[in-house]
């Protein structure tokens, strides 16, 4: 039986989308997306006293909140004339990786360098991509905005990489923006900023975020009725 070509091209382009769609069912990834990340970091130090989150000039280029598992990708600042082939690994990443993951970048020095524009959050977009977390800067931001694709950054910037980095690795530990990330730990984002939680400790920080949410969620009411922070503190004993 022949089959027309808009037939066709409308089946792949359903196939293409139900395999972009993030699978349904990771509890962990699940209960992140409902506490707040303000939570989750005080959540980390209270157990084990570390600081978890990214600084403070990691900001998302609009509002948003995402979870995912992390696919580290690290950059190394060399001037060459390779061009984009040079960075080749950066896009591999990006076609190699499950729907639902969270695209963390390390670019050494990279404050005045676009670590992804407008091209890179369009093909995240269609693999189903959570979001990404740019330890640079990035371009293309109508473009990013008109997607709707979450994107973190240290900040905004016209500039290439190209010629100016060269990939060199793909799910090895990074450090970005201040904390160290590792392939598959999960990165929940939002308006407060990013929190990396340890992929073996994630159930017990969930556990203790919720706890922490909860508290603070039941004491709004009771300052608005008793109008006393004080008191409310000492009764639930968080601030």
């Amino acid at each position: 039986m022949r089959v027309s070509v808009p037939v066709f091209a409308a089946a792949v382009v359903s196939v293409a989308f139900l395999l972009a769609q993030p699978p349904a069912g990771d509890p962990l990834i699940e209960g992140f997306k409902n506490v707040e990340v303000a939570s989750v970091a005080d959540a980390i130090e209270q157990l084990y006293g570390q600081k978890m989150y990214m600084h403070h000039g990691m900001r998302p280029v609009f509002t948003t909140k995402f979870v995912g598992p992390a696919v580290t990708v690290l950059l190394k600042k060399e001037e060459h004339k390779d061009g984009s082939k040079a960075s080749q690994g950066m896009l591999d990443a990006i076609d190699a990786a499950a729907p639902g993951s969270v695209y963390v970048m390390k670019l050494d020095d990279g404050g005045d360098i676009a670590g992804i524009g407008g091209l890179m959050a369009t093909a995240m977009k269609a693999r189903g991509f959570a979001g990404a977390v740019i330890d640079a800067a990035v371009r293309d931001t109508p473009q990013i905005k008109k997607l709707q694709f979450p994107v973190f950054s240290t900040g905004i910037a016209p500039s290439t990489s190209v010629n100016h980095y060269r990939f060199a690795g793909v799910n090895v530990p990074i450090t970005c923006a201040g904390a160290l990330v590792n392939a598959g730990d999960i990165i929940s984002a939002d308006e407060d900023g990013v929190v990396v939680i340890p992929r073996a400790k994630a159930a017990e920080i969930l556990k203790r975020a919720e706890e922490l949410d909860n508290t603070e969620h039941t004491m709004i009411p009771f300052i608005e009725k008793f109008r006393s922070i004080r008191e409310a503190v000492a009764k639930f004993g968080r601030i």
